[in-house]
């Protein structure tokens, strides 16, 4: 099963067991090892450098974060 299909039918469960799923994904990813984990972040940067380098998405500059930020609490 491809992970299209699996989120496909994750999102076709009632509210209380979608909620029950993500707990449970999410505990299972605190029993990763340091090494795991590094590994995670370093193909999470690697895609991310991809993005930007396609052109697939633009960089925002840490002011304009800090602006929008700041509007959220305004």
């Amino acid at each position: 099963m491809d992970i299209k299909s699996l989120e496909e039918q994750a999102l076709g469960l009632p509210p209380t067991e979608r909620a029950r799923l993500a707990r449970d994904l999410l505990d299972s990813l605190e029993s990763l090892s340091p090494a795991e984990i590094e590994a995670l972040w370093l193909e999470e940067a690697e895609r991310r450098a991809r993005e930007l380098d396609s052109g697939s998405v633009q960089p925002v500059s840490s002011a304009e974060v800090e602006r929008k930020a700041r509007a959220l609490f305004r």
